[in-house]
């Protein structure tokens, strides 16, 4: 009954979310409470018993622990809003953006190549959240310069730093080698030439969706850009501040090392742009009325999106804690038949992508992949087969549209999307991306079957 609540719970509120039939706070709050009521009346303790009461009080504690687990990245998205929000007012990005259009003109195609490129570089270091906070707030302004929709910003950036997550480094290829048992780089060494093959997949999907912006924009658009300067209200004009330009550029860039390195000092990145949001408003805005009047200004975004993010650690409290991911698990294994045991990398690769919707990294590679992994293996394919077919999609290219993964909300939040037409324009070319780096490793070897 737990894995049946479940599914409704995941594929409830992702059909909520994507038909708009309810708002992504009311989907993420809403659905998992009333299923987790239910859970109450099926939930047993350590001697087998059902006490309902003492379940249904339990929801809280549920809550209040997924919501335990974001809070820090819920304050560093309040405070990244706030600090990139008061270096826009000051006009920091507005040379930069004429900088990149004089060098790659005003070509959707250029520009979507690009931002593909950046982020897959950016993201060497695994951190999705780093990615996104670096990508973003850089492009997004180019992005609305030329006119391309910013659903295309956050689909190439989503592809490009998912894909690229499956280094060694990264969360879900440590957790798989880890669960296993295995070394990391003898899990992931023979998947690299069908990553590359993903990447490569990647910049043909930003050609394509650049290809498309450009011709949705049309030619003649596409030169007034160059022949126009954005229009600014008076009060506009009076935030600019032309002589910080060289001080914000120094701000962004001790933010970006500090979120880069700050894994090594501890710094968390909540820290890190507390910090600078302080100092870019103060260096930038000394008076406290125009303090404020900047604060009130980016509230409502840094407030709907933290709230937003606040929403999907309830919700992953809730589908975590009442056991429902665990007997979802079970429940998927239990439906491969065992005469399929040497396809199982095939189904894992398949199933690997749509799997990030369903499950966290921790409950699929500690709780999941060990038993596919163990049932292949009892069937005379080896274990690292299925891991290295887990890779190429949960958690990596599926982690930036997954509602448990909190950079997902940081990236809608950072482009301005809601979060159903971020899914519906990536999910599908996220599972695209998998197929091909599936398929690659089959024919170089890398799984076996």
């Amino acid at each position: 009954m737990l894995a049946f609540l479940g599914f409704v719970t995941v594929l409830g509120m992702l059909a909520l979310v994507m038909t708009k039939k309810a708002s992504p706070i009311v989907a993420l709050i809403g659905v998992p409470l009333i299923t987790g009521i239910v859970a109450s009346f099926f939930i047993t303790n350590k001697e087998g018993a059902v006490n309902v009461v003492n379940n249904l009080i339990g929801l809280g504690g549920m809550i209040s622990s997924g919501i335990g687990t974001v809070a820090a990245t819920g304050v560093m998205f309040i405070f990244s809003i706030l600090f990139f929000g008061v270096l826009t007012d000051a006009g920091t990005f507005r040379p930069i953006i004429k900088k990149i259009l004089s060098v790659i003109g005003v070509d959707p195609v250029k520009v979507a190549i690009g931002t593909a490129i950046l982020a897959m570089l950016v993201h060497l270091d695994g951190s999705g959240a780093v990615t996104f906070l670096i990508c973003v707030p850089a492009l997004l302004p180019v992005y609305d310069a030329i006119g391309m929709k910013r659903t295309t910003l956050a689909t190439i950036v989503a592809l490009a730093a998912g894909t690229m997550n499956i280094v060694p480094w990264g969360g879900p290829t440590i957790r798989a080698a880890t669960a296993l048992e295995m070394n990391v780089m003898t899990l992931f060494s023979p998947v690299i030439p069908a990553l590359l093959c993903g990447l490569l997949s990647v910049l043909v999907v930003a050609f394509l969706l650049g290809r498309g912006e450009k011709s949705r924009i049309g030619s003649v658009a596409l030169a007034r850009v160059t022949q126009q300067e954005e229009n600014l209200t008076e009060e506009q004009q009076a935030l600019l501040r032309p002589r910080m330009f060289g001080i914000n550029i120094l701000l962004i860039f001790v933010a970006i090392v500090a979120l880069i390195g700050g894994g090594h000092l501890k710094i968390g990145p909540a820290v890190v742009f507390m910090v600078c949001f302080v100092v870019a408003i103060t260096l930038n805005y000394p008076s406290p009325k125009t303090q404020r009047e900047r604060v009130d200004s980016h509230a409502k975004a840094a407030l709907m999106m933290a709230s937003v993010l606040f929403a999907a650690g309830a919700f992953t409290g809730i589908v975590k804690n009442t056991g429902m991911i665990t007997e979802m698990a079970n429940t998927l294994v239990s439906f491969i038949p065992v005469n399929l045991g040497r396809f199982f990398p095939i189904i894992t690769g398949i199933i690997a992508m749509p799997a990030s919707l369903l499950f966290d990294p921790d409950s699929f590679y500690f709780g999941v992949l060990p038993v596919l992994g163990n049932t292949a293996a009892g069937l005379g394919v080896e274990s690292v087969n299925v891991a290295r077919a887990a890779i190429l999609g949960q958690m990596t290219t599926g982690f930036p549209v997954s509602p448990l993964t909190p950079s997902t909300f940081l990236l809608i939040g950072l482009s301005g999307l809601e979060f159903g037409e971020h899914q519906k324009k990536t999910i599908p070319l996220a599972f695209v991306v998998t197929i091909v780096m599936l398929i690659a490793s089959l024919v170089t070897g890398a799984i076996r079957i």
